[in-house]
């Protein structure tokens, strides 16, 4: 009906109403941010960089600064953001999120932060990338972190249900990362546990 009426309008020289002209820009623009926002969670709005993968795959950092449980920042100038560090986001996990100037942590955000700070212990780790994505939603680098010993900072967080999955974007080990999130919730320990999910609720 609407359409017809456009057609109607256009053959005999009217143009739309001026409401719905100045509306245009608006609908336009909401249509780029959802493209744009699926093309980045289908994981085809960033490109892999080659330059990413040479600075950091495979290479030993030393962890500056554990920001949270899944955010970590490594001794290696990072040359895309011009900063004299680099910051590492883990692959496939979220952790909860810690306390901001506007609100307060989240319950286990603490203890995901501690995990991640004892897994590394002040000795170095190792990055691996995956080769189809190098970089998240913000510019950190997408990273495997694996400390000296142990599991990988993902597998621990995992593991003791500080993390679940985050399958925004898909990775060689996404699978296992289910496994290991199914275990600890079936175990009822950290976000899975009573105390998490009444978190959860509210």
């Amino acid at each position: 009906m609407g359409s017809s009426r456009f057609r109607l309008m256009h053959a005999y020289g009217q143009s739309p109403p001026l409401a719905l002209r100045r509306r245009w820009p608006w609908i336009v623009g909401a249509l780029v941010v959802a493209a744009l926002v699926f093309a980045d969670h289908r994981g085809l709005l960033l490109v892999p960089r080659s330059d990413d993968l040479a600075t950091y795959q495979g290479v030993r950092a030393r962890v500056l600064r554990v920001l949270d449980g899944d955010t970590i920042e490594i001794d290696i100038r990072d040359a895309v953001a011009r900063t004299p560090f680099t910051r590492v986001r883990l692959w496939g996990v979220d952790c909860p999120e810690t306390a901001k100037p506007d609100r307060a942590a989240e319950p286990w955000a603490p203890e995901a932060r501690q995990l991640t700070r004892s897994a590394i212990a002040g000795g170095p780790v190792t990055l691996h990338l995956e080769p189809h994505r190098t970089r998240g939603t913000f510019g950190r680098v997408l990273a495997h972190v694996q400390p000296a010993e142990g599991p990988s900072l993902a597998e621990a967080l995992l593991e003791s249900g500080f993390a679940s999955t985050d399958e925004r974007w898909p990775h060689a080990l996404l699978g296992h990362y289910a496994q290991l999130q199914n275990a600890a919730r079936r175990a009822g320990v950290g976000v899975w546990s009573k105390q998490g999910t009444d978190a959860r609720r509210h």
